[in-house]
């Protein structure tokens, strides 16, 4: 890996937010220009994977970007060609799909844990370049990034969500196995980039040890993928309000009002300050 230094977190916020609002311009044009985009999220787990893409996500239109993070697969799904699944969560015009793990999932997960067979495999890295140059052609952008995360830093982030009540179920036991198949992971991850790193569908690999860093890295290389311009935004003027003399609210006793324990929490803590 790279020597990285971690970027302070007043600078990460900063730096944050101008490439969340390039986000927003880039969206903008997508949808004027009808475009596809499609970018895939790999790599291990506790990679910092999810923690991007709400970052990219957090601010644009979800009507027009969509997260698929897609589960097992039916015993319905598991006797279609494999891709199908996955076609089915491709933009139509003006939309942006964000791939949470994607059809990647058999050159990773599927191999080293044996769910499917050594011709199944061998299949899906002969195909999938040339699915991927079909999705292309059909005017889809696609680009592919793969988390890369440290022995020493999984272990360390896997330990915290053991420990954190509200990360604990990030966790299953395919996680666990994951971790004592460390290097058969490695392998596969290599075999897999021998067959798909290709000139018109390349991976970009993304160093994640520092999240801030990731983060920020990340956003700014995916802007810089497209050449965008940013739209003027149409005049919005705020209308009067109607008046209508003959309406009567209705009653605040007579509504089942939300109990504002916020408000006594705020009290409770600014009488403990002056105390201390």
């Amino acid at each position: 890996m790279q020597n990285m230094t971690k970027i302070p977190r007043k600078i990460y916020e900063k730096e944050l937010l101008e490439c969340q609002i390039e986000l927003v311009k880039l969206q903008k044009w997508i949808i004027e220009k009808n475009l596809k985009l499609v970018v895939i999220f790999e790599g291990r787990d506790a990679a910092g994977k999810g923690g991007t893409i709400q970052r990219i996500t957090q601010h644009l239109n979800p009507r027009h970007c969509k997260i698929a993070a897609l589960p097992t697969p039916t015993d319905k799904e598991k006797t279609q060609w494999y891709f199908q699944r996955y076609v089915a969560h491709l933009p139509s015009a003006g939309e942006m799909v964000m791939f949470d793990r994607s059809w990647y999932n058999r050159a990773g997960v599927e191999r080293v844990m044996g769910f499917c067979s050594d011709d199944e495999y061998w299949e899906f890295l002969r195909a999938v370049p040339q699915f991927e140059n079909m999705l292309i052609k059909s005017g889809i952008i696609l680009i592919k990034y793969w988390f890369s995360v440290s022995d020493e830093e999984q272990e360390k982030r896997f330990k915290d969500r053991i420990n954190d009540p509200t990360k604990r179920w990030k966790l299953s036991d395919m996680d666990m196995e994951s971790r004592r198949r460390w290097n058969e992971y490695s392998k596969a991850k290599d075999l897999m980039f021998q067959h798909t790193d290709v000139p018109y569908s390349p991976w970009y690999v993304v160093e994640s040890d520092i999240k801030r860093n990731a983060r920020i890295n990340c956003m700014t290389h995916l802007l810089n993928q497209i050449d965008y311009k940013e739209l003027k935004p149409r005049e919005i003027k705020l209308p009067s309000k109607q008046e209508d003399n003959d309406y009567v609210r209705t009653p605040y006793d007579r509504q089942k009002i939300v109990p504002d324990v916020a408000s006594r929490m705020a009290f409770k803590h600014t009488n403990k300050d002056k105390k201390d």
